[in-house]
């Protein structure tokens, strides 16, 4: 039999596997693991709204956003007494007159829309705006249509100071759920990520100074879920860090990024991160000391779960962030529950050298969660 002979092939010449491309959120090392990633310390903790449903019926909170108008600190999320993203959905609130240590009676939002008595429209979480000496609530409704959230939309609420009440002032934007504060940007348009009815990124854009008249734009997502988005602006660029629901690997499940370079008219098809998140919604900010920051999971061993919750924060001036630590574990010393807490869905607000985080906490599922404040110094995240 005559022997076969393979031709020698230059180890060179055998084409590698294609690496994954990844946008570069993290630049600090190896991500930390929770054991390796530091606790923050001198962190004072307030729950701003205790789940009771044998007390008031409410058994459903999630989306608190947080926001300070006239010296004073204001709190909303949404609420349900049924299961979540259905039509029994409001918008409720407190205010706190003390820097967050105590808080007012429970107030009304959105109150949803009923027809005859039956509810036929919801009024979810949404985000805060303080502009012009006007406190804006911008919250997210639906319930008629197609789509996840059938007929989503905004609608904008402004509170009268006089009567202590809220007023709608219309749908402003269809296709939107806001999930991060409204914010100038240099054009003088006015920016909201979120995402959409289908639960795919979008994001919302003012016409100018007009709070009643925004744009939707959806994200090239290329048929995947990545959602949920937050952003930081700087300048024409905007970076767009969402939840990724469709990851290439679900062992190292991370964040998914898309970029726009006007003002967020278009933006780049969405791709995956090196920065690790659980699926949840995050929360981006930039600091008084020129630091952007990241509050969500991000430890390199979440396994897709909502604890820790943790900052990861870049240096002065830099896009990527470098370091990270924990706000809070999923169980703190002396609470009498040792059940692990889902801690998730966070904001957060600067004031006077102090982060002020409001997030969901609960151990019961099905975002069955309290609203919890933390509050600690900025000088903590080291600037240096």
């Amino acid at each position: 039999m005559k022997s076969l002979v393979f031709p020698v092939t230059d180890k060179h010449d055998v084409p590698e596997a294609p690496k994954l491309e990844r946008f570069p959120l993290w630049d600090g090392g190896p991500v930390p693991a929770a054991a390796d990633t530091p606790l923050l310390e001198g962190v004072d903790f307030v729950v701003i709204e205790k789940r009771q449903p044998d007390v008031d019926g409410w058994d459903w909170l999630h989306g608190a956003a947080l926001i300070r108008h006239q010296d004073a600190l204001f709190a909303c999320w949404g609420r349900n007494k049924g299961r979540e993203n259905t039509i029994g959905e409001v918008n409720h609130g407190r205010r706190s007159r003390d820097g967050g240590r105590t808080w007012s009676e429970r107030f009304v939002i959105g109150p949803g829309v009923t027809e005859n008595g039956k509810p036929i429209w919801a009024h979810s979480h949404g985000v805060f705006l303080s502009h012009g000496g006007t406190l804006w609530a911008f919250l997210a409704r639906f319930g008629q249509g197609k789509g996840r959230f059938p007929g989503l939309c905004m609608e904008a609420f402004a509170l009268d100071e006089t009567a202590g009440e809220w007023a709608s002032r219309g749908i402003v934007a269809q296709g939107i759920w806001p999930l991060r504060e409204p914010e100038k940007m240099a054009d003088g348009n006015w920016f909201v990520p979120g995402c959409d009815e289908d639960w795919r990124a979008a994001v919302a854009i003012s016409r100018g100074d007009d709070l009643l008249r925004w744009d939707t734009v959806k994200i090239p997502v290329g048929g995947r879920i990545h959602t949920e988005a937050t952003c930081w602006i700087d300048g024409p660029e905007i970076t767009l860090v969402m939840r990724n629901e469709s990851p290439l690997d679900r062992r190292n499940l991370c964040a998914a990024v898309s970029i726009s370079k006007d003002f967020g008219r278009t933006w780049s098809p969405s791709i995956e991160s090196n920065l690790p998140l659980a699926p949840s919604k995050p929360y981006a900010g930039i600091l008084s000391t020129g630091q952007r920051y990241l509050i969500g999971n991000t430890v390199r061993d979440h396994g897709s779960k909502r604890w820790p919750l943790t900052i990861a924060v870049s240096r002065p001036g830099h896009k990527a962030l470098s370091r990270m630590w924990r706000i809070r574990d999923a169980v703190r010393p002396g609470e009498a529950d040792a059940r692990p807490r889902r801690l998730a869905y966070p904001h957060a607000i600067e004031h006077d050298g102090r982060l002020y985080v409001v997030y969901s906490v609960g151990a019961d599922g099905g975002n069955r969660n309290s609203c919890e404040l933390a509050i600690f110094p900025i000088k903590q995240l080291g600037a240096e």
